[in-house]
């Protein structure tokens, strides 16, 4: 690949990795502990993740069990999940912090495809845009040492590699909206 590719390469991949982190926090009826990723619990006087604070395992299908290390982090945990926007009630045994995840309604499951699919055009947005910038780069070559075939060379692979990466977003969207239509 030409190094002037690189860089936007890197940043399509980027974009394409920061979607399915995204899709990761979609909860889809089933327990996922990446929901809980971007929720942060204050450890003495800092913000850290969930998981760096305690056990995090999935026992059932739709629970997730947090089991903190240190059992005055107890109600710290529990506020942290409260005031979040992950809409589930914690409860707890004074050990271990449980979360029971609902079944999701058809029409709920229908607002987080309708979601995905946003989140998606979004992120194909983003990959076209990183397209327009290599190419307009790619413009202000001419009239420099880089002949005029080898600047079309560059946009060709350049729309090649953008039809590439729409394409695996569309199939990571398909998959998550495949995944939270399955009852």
């Amino acid at each position: 690949m030409d190094e002037r590719m690189k860089v936007f390469d890197e940043k399509m991949t980027k974009t394409f990795n920061n979607l399915l982190s995204e899709f990761g926090s979609i909860r889809a009826g089933r327990a996922n502990p990446h929901v809980l990723d971007r929720i942060m619990v204050d450890y003495y006087g800092t913000p850290t993740p969930i998981q760096q604070v305690g056990n995090v395992n999935v026992p059932e299908p739709r629970m997730i069990q947090i089991q903190p290390w240190d059992g005055s982090m107890l109600k710290a945990i529990v506020k942290a999940i409260q005031v979040s926007d992950l809409g589930i009630n914690p409860t707890n045994d004074g050990k271990v912090i449980r979360l029971i995840f609902p079944e999701l309604t058809e029409e709920r499951r229908k607002d987080l495809v309708k979601e995905v699919k946003k989140k998606g055009e979004g992120a194909k947005v983003a990959v076209r845009n990183i397209r327009r910038d290599a190419n307009d780069a790619f413009k202000k070559l001419k009239g420099t040492e880089v002949s005029e075939d080898k600047i079309k060379e560059l946009e060709t692979a350049m729309q090649k590699l953008t039809d590439k990466y729409i394409k695996d977003i569309d199939g990571a969207v398909e998959e998550k909206s495949k995944e939270i239509m399955t009852v």
